[in-house]
């Protein structure tokens, strides 16, 4: 394409950086029990980090991405929003952007819907108009992540129990890297009604399920938070979408000990209890359709102790 439209086209070589940004951590989450956004890491420390510099370096005013959202500016700032097309936004994986960033990006694909890009692709006789959405993990190959940690991670698939929240053991499993928080197909076991896994135990091999009632909690803690306006705004009501393609859901944004720097960890109290709430996925914070921040989920908060603050 770049050849078709005469433009300059260079390969860049950041293998090392993304390895250690984003393929390592990835692995090392899920032994950790965790479950990881890499597209987040990849976006806050090489493509709008090491990518951003080198644009500079070549001489470029801005790096453009084809992300679906939207960057604007007014008297208060630059402000990033969700893509006009919200089956396709990605404002999610992008809440870490900040003034600076944001003032030297341009994202246009985030104010058409894709199926107008596909259309202007063909009207200019593109060859990747009819391409495919990318649906999989870019460093995974063909195969499925679990292969992947298969291959890189072995201990992440030692073998272990399936136990139901009072500890009855109720089945086995082929390696907690295989499961996620609030999964419920493909668990392998039948109790006549559905269940959930609720909590991972790699240190113990094990994999907790529950209830739709037993996985469903009323927050969570949040760490590594920043906030687009580069101001921690204080305790607060917000949207919150904590998957990428979960919907907002109305909370309160509340800062541990009254500090409201961005270096400390704030709690999310949920309005109403959510499920499928994973330490190591993203908590974005939504003001409407704009971005106001987000993080990286540490633990769950139970409903029994959402009156204060605190972890469970």
């Amino acid at each position: 394409v770049a050849a078709q439209l005469d433009i300059p086209y260079y390969v860049l070589d950041y293998v090392e950086e993304f390895t250690a940004a984003v393929v390592d951590p990835f692995g090392m989450d899920y032994l950790a029990g965790r479950t990881p956004n890499p597209c987040v890491e990849c976006n806050r420390k090489v493509r709008f980090a090491a990518l951003l510099q080198r644009t500079e370096l070549l001489g470029c005013d801005v790096l453009v991405t084809g992300h679906h959202a939207r960057v604007k500016h007014d008297e208060h700032g630059w402000h990033l929003l969700m893509a006009v097309d919200d089956t396709k936004d990605q404002s999610y994986v992008l809440h870490m952007l900040n003034q600076e960033q944001l003032s030297r990006i341009q994202l246009p694909v985030g104010e058409m819907t894709k199926a107008e890009v596909r259309r202007r692709a063909a009207s200019l006789g593109l060859r990747t108009a009819d391409k495919p959405d990318s649906q999989d993990l870019c460093f995974v190959g063909n195969g499925d992540y679990r292969e992947f940690l298969r291959r890189r991670h072995p201990e992440a698939t030692a073998p272990g129990e399936i136990v139901d929240t009072a500890g009855r053991v109720i089945g086995r499993h082929q390696g907690t890297a295989g499961f996620t928080i609030g999964q419920r197909k493909g668990i392998g076991v039948a109790l006549g009604e559905p269940r959930y896994v609720v909590r991972l135990e790699p240190a113990n091999r094990r994999v907790v399920i529950g209830t739709k009632d037993e996985q469903a909690v009323g927050g969570c803690d949040v760490g590594n938070i920043t906030f687009v306006s580069g101001q921690a705004p204080g305790e607060r009501e917000i949207d919150v979408k904590v998957r990428y393609r979960a919907q907002p859901v109305p909370a309160r944004l509340v800062p541990h000990g009254g500090d409201v720097s961005e270096t400390s960890e704030w709690t999310v109290l949920f309005v109403d209890p959510q499920d499928g709430v994973a330490p190591g996925q993203a908590a974005v914070f939504y003001h409407g359709d704009e971005v106001v921040g987000g993080g990286t989920i540490t633990a769950s908060v139970t409903r029994a102790t959402t009156a204060g603050v605190g972890g469970g």
